[in-house]
């Protein structure tokens, strides 16, 4: 498990052809197939974080963007 303590910009696609975290110029785009309803992605990008960071889903927190795509998330 690594050791991090920090936030992370985030960008969110939606509906897309399959889920991924990709790095790009600091900002984590995370691409889930999920639809944007009833809180349905949020919770999609936050178990693909927690794979992604190898973390469980309690440390992982949305802190600003929860109805947007560009999110600010904490990962504790």
């Amino acid at each position: 498990m690594k050791d991090l303590s920090k936030n992370f910009n985030i960008r969110v696609t939606p509906h897309a052809k399959q889920n991924k975290v990709v790095e790009n110029d600091g900002v984590l785009r995370v691409y889930t197939t999920t639809a944007p309803e009833n809180g349905k992605a949020n919770e999609a990008v936050i178990e693909l974080l927690s794979k992604y960071f190898d973390v469980p889903k309690s440390r992982i927190k949305i802190l600003k963007g929860l109805t947007g795509r560009d999110k600010i998330v904490a990962v504790e």
